[in-house]
């Protein structure tokens, strides 16, 4: 028998903010102000239906869900249970999710009821229907009292109707599965990346105190922070969400990334902090340029922003930094490093055109086809090692073992080191199609 009392859940991160001020404001979309014991509450409730289906520890749990306040606290009522999440992209139709549902032993799914131009419940559920081991489709409507779309599967309210705001969180282990992020790339099927409690958790630590040298916290103000990247990514999940609700800072939401809007997010939340893709910083820029969008209010209050996902070109940088008044750092990492592995820190100075360097607890290098660490300044595959990097490939012991040659994972991408220790990638091997702003699978 183990004995053991080391435990670690990521939704800890809610708890403790909802204890010390539970009046603080956490979720921001439109004029829905979730604070963090509202946040926990609605978490607690979702935990209390899950438990009563008999969904809990080792049990996966799909969610299909824009950026909307229902994503987080579904995301962590999850976690609660002692499950572990399995976010889908918005765009999956009947194939995607099937595969995903099928792949993952997803025993309930959470999906988002969609528009007219973007019928995700519709989809899901077509899915849905295929896979004989997923047993619950739970359809988080537009309007909390309307009824389901689908008379024999259950609303989020409904599931939620009387449950108790009160939880005791599962007690899961360090190593627990958290979540399972799919990678995109041709080379065969999406695989599953499985993230531990700990790999999240210290991520989220780790992002927040890289950037704890921008946000001046001697105030005893909440920061800001706006998301426009997507939350079932990577990146919008954990450098944004999870990091943030650690800090105990307000999240604005915004379900998809449009200039006006984004702007207009900026100057009324008075946001201090974001995070884009080098394509959004070029279309904020445009959008002011044509339409002459005062910045004023943007450039008193935004502190830092990040940039990921692809190089940024330099003058494109040099541009935003000049109009909006703020440092722009650039990171790297992968689903399979929870994300981040790399960024350009506050404290050095930053290279155009470089992903920075490893962040804390992380190690880098470029290696040759032999696995022998190439000279500085030369091309090689980039190899990780570290608290950041998954658990597995869910159900992949042949391209886990593939991908964990020699004690390091091996990315797929090609990097260029620096003399001081300063990535560049130069090449990625993972091909993906860019279909409505999102990646998805060929």
């Amino acid at each position: 028998m183990e004995f053991s009392a080391t435990t670690l859940n990521l939704a800890s991160i809610v708890e403790q903010h909802a204890k010390l001020s539970p009046e603080k404001e956490a979720i921001i979309w439109n004029d829905v102000r979730l604070s963090y014991g509202e946040l926990n509450s609605l978490s607690n409730r979702v935990a209390n239906a899950l438990t009563e289906m008999d969904i809990g520890h080792g049990d996966k749990v799909a969610l299909s869900c824009p950026n909307l306040p229902f994503f987080p606290f579904i995301y962590y009522g999850i976690l609660k249970a002692g499950a572990a999440v399995v976010p889908l992209n918005v765009l999956f139709k009947k194939r995607e999710v099937a595969y995903h549902l099928e792949d993952s032993d997803a025993k309930a799914v959470f999906v988002f009821e969609g528009t007219d131009e973007l019928p995700m419940a519709q989809w899901v559920k077509e899915g849905f229907d295929t896979v004989e081991t997923c047993e619950h489709l739970i359809v988080i409507t537009k309007d909390l009292n309307a009824p389901s779309p689908f008379a024999e599967h259950q609303t989020l309210t409904q599931i939620t109707d009387g449950k108790s705001d009160e939880f005791e969180t599962f007690p899961t282990k360090p190593e627990d599965t958290c979540a399972i992020l799919y990678t995109s790339g041709t080379t065969g099927q999406p695989k599953g990346a499985e993230l531990t409690h700990f790999n999240i958790f210290l991520n989220a630590v780790t992002t927040y105190n890289s950037h704890l040298p921008m946000l001046d916290f001697t105030d005893g103000e909440q920061k800001t922070v706006l998301i426009t990247l997507p939350l079932f990514h990577t990146t919008g999940q954990t450098v944004q969400m999870n990091a943030q609700i650690y800090g105990g800072n307000r999240i604005v939401l915004l379900p998809r990334f449009e200039e006006k809007a984004t702007l207009e997010a900026m100057a009324k939340e008075k946001v201090n902090f974001w995070v884009g893709v080098p394509t959004m910083y070029w279309a904020l820029l445009r959008y002011v340029e044509e339409t002459g969008f005062d910045t004023t209010t943007i450039t008193e209050n935004m502190k830092v922003a990040t940039s990921g996902g692809a190089p940024m070109p330099v003058e494109v940088m040099k541009n935003f930094e000049k109009v909006f008044h703020v440092r722009v750092l650039e990171g790297y990492g992968l689903s399979e490093t929870s994300p981040l592995a790399a960024f350009n820190h506050f404290e050095k100075p930053s290279k155009p055109g470089k992903v920075g360097q490893a962040i804390f607890g992380v190690e880098i290098k470029c290696v040759n086809e032999n696995d022998t660490e190439v000279k500085r300044g030369t091309r090689g595959e980039v190899v990780i090692r570290g608290h950041n990097v998954m658990k597995c490939y869910y159900k992949r012991p042949a391209a886990t073992l593939e991908a964990f040659r020699n004690g390091w994972f091996h990315t797929g991408d090609i990097g260029i080191m620096d003399e001081d220790g300063y990535l560049q990638i130069v090449d990625r091997t993972k091909d993906m199609i860019l279909r409505g702003g999102y990646n998805v699978y060929p």
